[in-house]
């Protein structure tokens, strides 16, 4: 029986519980050191216990994969250009949208609600799903990054819809004015597949025919399967049309809107 698939829908991390199991030891033996040392101290109050055992066979940080390296990578982007608006739909709060707002405004939208304080983002609550002519042509720059994958799969509190991807794709044409940048990234892979209901994978034989009626491409970069990324990639090229024979990527466009 394949237990991934349970431990996965219940949040259960099996790595986790792997290496805090095998830390347990080592933090009992710290713990017993801790204390001899800090017999005797008044400094510090001794509170609960939090372990904390699997930390120790943890990398520094994170700095491959798909979402640092996007964030990061269109984040620069937008930094390099400098519209006079950007509207982001969905990315993530706290990579995306948080490096852009050290140093610009950025208005999201999301169809889920989110409170904060943090200066320089404003939100608005929307489901793109659905159509909204007060917000045609209303930004100059815009960014959905590892979104539009989701719309229609209910995941998060969406309407299941087969065809949610596409009316969301619509609405984020028509919100973008022409010749505006549009900053796109979707789970990529050669074959093209919905594992329900967490995503689509896409195919770029179907990204370029969303894309192309509407867009110039100005460039392309792809995460491939082991986290890495790769500028300026020819997504015309026979490697681009077989997605870059990656399972479980990513790919970056930078568009333009004709």
């Amino acid at each position: 029986m394949n237990l991934k698939f349970p431990a996965r829908a219940l949040g259960i991390n099996p790595r986790i519980i792997v290496h805090s199991v095998r830390g347990l030891g080592q933090f009992y033996a710290n713990r017993r050191e801790f204390s001899r040392q800090a017999r005797g101290r008044k400094e510090w109050e001794i509170g609960s216990d939090w372990p904390r055992p699997a930390d120790r066979y943890d990398n520094s940080g994170v700095a491959n994969g798909q979402y640092f390296h996007q964030d990061l990578y269109v984040a620069q982007k937008i930094h390099e250009h400098g519209p006079v608006r950007h509207l982001d739909v969905g990315s993530r709060v706290d990579g995306f949208v948080a490096h852009v707002a050290t140093f610009r405004p950025i208005d999201i939208l999301d169809i889920r609600p989110l409170s904060t304080t943090a200066a320089n983002i404003s939100f608005t609550q929307r489901d793109l799903m659905l159509e909204d002519p007060s917000f045609d042509a209303c930004t100059d720059s815009l960014s959905c990054l590892h979104t539009l994958e989701h719309f229609g799969l209910g995941r998060y509190g969406d309407p299941i819809d087969y065809d949610g991807y596409l009316k969301g794709w619509e609405s984020l044409t028509r919100m973008l004015k022409a010749g505006g940048r549009f900053y796109f990234s979707v789970p990529m892979s050669r074959n093209q597949r919905i594992e329900f209901d967490a995503h689509r994978l896409f195919g770029v034989p179907h990204l370029l025919e969303m894309i192309e009626p509407h867009y110039n491409i100005l460039s392309a970069a792809v995460v491939d399967d082991s986290g890495e990324l790769h500028r300026d990639m020819n997504v015309h090229s026979a490697a681009g049309l077989r997605s870059f024979d990656v399972d479980r990527g990513c790919i970056i466009f930078v568009l333009e809107k004709l």
